[in-house]
């Protein structure tokens, strides 16, 4: 699933791309909006929130979206052969004079009031790459329940907004954290700072990663790694999963660098 960082360099391009343009044409086609016709509106702006999109415009709307595993936003040019997938994999079509926004595969695709975007976003967690972050609420927003592992409570979106696996995984061996150690045996603060400064590393350089080389097949330490040596000490990397039922997540830990206890 795209991360904090990914949707927000996503929002940027949109964003460059759209703002201030009048659509001319649009194509919903999904059921709940298969009616809806926002041609001579303009984009305003478009803003991440966590692992959300939203796309603000004229008249007090705002169209949003999210990822999941497989969603995605591509712009085209006039003319432009689309390549995001085939015709049938299409969910929404934004097409304004310079450029043409098609969505693939969006699980989420909603239209609301901008002055009723809590409807959709407003179970979230402070945003790790919001300007106004609130680190406090975050931190106190963890520590809230003192017996979840720090996985777990990292992932949760209602705590602080935009960790995905990658993140996760890699501040939890970088802090020698167990994947699943109890929040109240954590530094949470150590934690949180960490993961936002990671991500907002990433959102410059346009890559994940935790290493700090930027190449292929050595930009993280045990994320995906499973069965390989630890680049720290030489320990095989471990794989599982965890979470609650029909949300388990896969987790990367080193048993060495991160011990149970």
């Amino acid at each position: 699933m795209p991360e904090g960082d990914t949707v927000w360099r996503a929002c940027q391009r949109l964003n460059q791309a759209l703002a201030g343009q009048e659509l001319v044409r649009t194509d919903f086609r999904v059921p709940s909006l298969a009616t809806t016709d926002l041609s001579g509106r303009t984009m305003q702006e478009v803003v991440a929130r966590g692992k959300h999109i939203l796309m603000r415009i004229s008249g007090g709307l705002t169209l949003h979206s999210h990822f999941r595993m497989d969603g995605s936003w591509h712009l085209y040019r006039p003319g432009e052969r689309w390549r995001g997938g085939p015709d049938h994999e299409i969910r929404v079509v934004l097409e304004s004079p310079p450029w043409t926004a098609v969505g693939y595969r969006l699980p989420v695709l909603d239209l609301v009031a901008t002055g009723k975007e809590d409807t959709v976003v407003g179970h979230l967690g402070p945003d790790l790459l919001s300007p106004s972050f609130d680190r406090a609420l975050a931190i106190a927003n963890v520590e809230s329940d003192p017996g979840h592992t720090i996985s777990e409570a990292l992932l949760d979106q209602r705590n602080l907004a935009g960790i995905g696996n990658f993140y996760r995984t890699e501040v939890c061996f970088l802090l020698g954290l167990h994947p699943w150690r109890p929040v109240e045996a954590v530094d949470v603060p150590a934690a949180i700072d960490l993961s936002r400064k990671l991500m907002k590393a990433n959102v410059r350089n346009g890559t994940q990663v935790s290493t700090g080389i930027d190449r292929p097949g050595q930009r993280s330490w045990v994320f995906e790694r499973a069965g390989k040596p630890c680049r720290r000490c030489g320990t095989t990397i471990l794989t599982s999963t965890l979470g609650e039922a029909t949300r388990e997540r896969v987790t990367y830990w080193c048993p060495a660098c991160q011990p149970e206890t």
